[in-house]
């Protein structure tokens, strides 16, 4: 996907305007917030396992290379390969290379958004390899030629009627006249095209949601077995994942998932949790011949040691995203980038720049949402803080914001002339707001009051308030 994060504003402007996808994001608050809250209610201990997961990943990331080290001695044991791919060309380039050695025509794919974050798929489709999604609302936006709008749900931003009219396009071999009008019905289609094309593939490629060091497994986490028919029919199995998805041991893995799926879907645990290590062995009766996985750094190094680390404790759930209201109103794709919602804005100007993704970290509230319901407990607020004063030192903010902040800060900075412009101020601008107390206008606030009134100031300032409190208590 070509990365638009810096058209945010227009992007938004187009999204608040479309009314399909409107309708189709008042499903992401109606379906993911509740159950979430239901799943962790029901877990006595939820909170103190969020504790937990984030203890074990504060501890790996603080011993990234050594289990690094240990997971590629693991995995070279049990008859596997690891690859290092320092960027997202390294990456495409090694997995192509493997492709290539088995003649591979067509490959499978799960979900993965390191595969998306690297553009795989167009990349192998310009060397005449044909990628398969098989997760289904990767399959329905590869079809509809667009990228995820969500980590978890890809394609949360459509609805059913316009699944059933691609499906119509494009599923050109099948009757006409066949019912499509139910979600069961689509589901089905959509399963026996895949199932072709499982038995096609040369190759499967798959993300993963965990790397163990302990044993050298990668863990896929899926709700519809796709996952597993990828890496079993083919012949050859590429893991594609970013350094920071290793935890230390199997234990580990398992305290952590209990947070995942609850965060994520509000499951117990999703449907399909599977743990490949290496390839087939002579008494296996399926499974692939050959076992790759290639590790991805693309900027994660480069945050360690920094106030952006913690961002690497995230294990994708989306419940940052489920539960942003900024989100909510403009879906995934205004973002511009692989990862959207509060996650999206922190580590997409770690990853590409702050200079290309300056507007994400100012898409927020800061009502701490994403960081109360994060199974790691990632501070996104903080960070996304610290992104908004690189941007500032950096002069990459608009020239009207710099001016607003300093010609505040001139003030903020000497209190006796703070409160002095104050209180002539604010009863000029009350006058303003005349009976309703309401400005259509302001000269320098035309970015909320073009859109909305802003509200006029009434009585007297938050100061004088205080002063008087404090007069009367002492007199009383």
């Amino acid at each position: 996907m070509q990365l638009t994060s810096h058209e945010f504003k227009q992007n938004s402007v187009k999204a608040l305007a479309d009314v399909q996808l409107q309708k189709a994001l008042r499903n992401v608050e109606k379906n993911f917030i509740e159950k979430r809250a239901k799943a962790a209610e029901a877990l006595p201990e939820f909170d103190a396992l969020r504790d937990n997961a984030k203890a074990i990943k504060d501890h790996t990331l603080a011993h990234l290379d050594l289990y690094l080290e240990e997971y590629e001695k693991r995995v070279t044991e049990s008859g596997g390969h690891v690859h290092w791919a320092e960027n997202a060309e390294d990456a495409r380039r090694i997995i192509l290379e493997i492709c290539r050695k088995r003649n591979a025509k067509t490959v499978t794919k799960g979900k993965s958004m390191i595969s998306e974050e690297i553009h795989l798929n167009d990349y192998l489709s310009e060397h005449d390899i044909e990628p398969v999604e098989t997760d289904l609302g990767e399959y329905i936006i590869q079809l509809r030629g667009e990228h995820p709008s969500h980590i978890i749900a890809p394609a949360v931003h459509l609805n059913k009627d316009q699944v059933e009219a691609d499906f119509r396009r494009v599923h050109t071999h099948l009757e006409l006249d066949r019912d499509l009008t139910e979600p069961v019905t689509l589901l089905a289609e959509a399963r026996a095209v895949l199932r072709q094309r499982y038995f096609q593939a040369d190759v499967g490629i798959t993300g993963a949601n965990f790397l163990v060091a302990e044993t050298g497994s990668s863990v896929i986490v899926t709700n519809e077995g796709n996952g597993d028919m990828t890496q079993t029919l083919g012949r050859c199995h590429v893991v594609v994942a970013s350094i920071e998805k290793i935890v230390p041991t199997l234990e580990d893995t398992s305290q952590i998932l209990r947070v995942l799926a609850r965060s994520a879907t509000g499951q117990e645990m999703s449907v399909y949790t599977t743990f490949s290590t290496g390839p087939k062995r002579a008494e296996d009766p399926d499974g692939p011949e050959e076992y790759h996985v290639v590790l991805l750094d693309n900027g994660r190094t480069a945050m360690l040691g920094t106030e952006y680390q913690e961002m690497l404790r995230c294990i994708r759930c989306g419940a940052c995203m489920n539960h942003c209201p900024v989100y909510h109103a403009v879906g995934g794709h205004a973002y511009g980038s692989v990862y959207p919602g509060p996650m999206g804005a922190v580590l997409t100007p770690s990853l590409n720049g702050i200079d290309k993704a300056g507007h994400l970290p100012n898409a927020s509230t800061f009502c701490g949402r994403c960081e109360s319901v994060c199974p790691m407990r990632i501070p996104l607020p903080k960070m996304m803080r610290h992104w908004r004063e690189d941007e500032f030192e950096r002069q990459l903010s608009p020239k009207p914001a710099r001016f607003g902040l300093g010609f505040w800060a001139f003030f903020a900075k000497r209190p006796a002339l703070y409160r002095a412009a104050v209180s002539i101020a604010m009863p000029i601008i009350a006058k303003l707001g005349g009976d309703r107390h309401r400005l259509k206008s302001l000269p320098l606030a035309s970015g909320w009051t073009t859109h909305r009134d802003l509200p006029a100031p009434e009585g007297k300032t938050f100061q004088q308030q205080y002063a008087a409190r404090a007069k009367a208590e002492h007199h009383g």
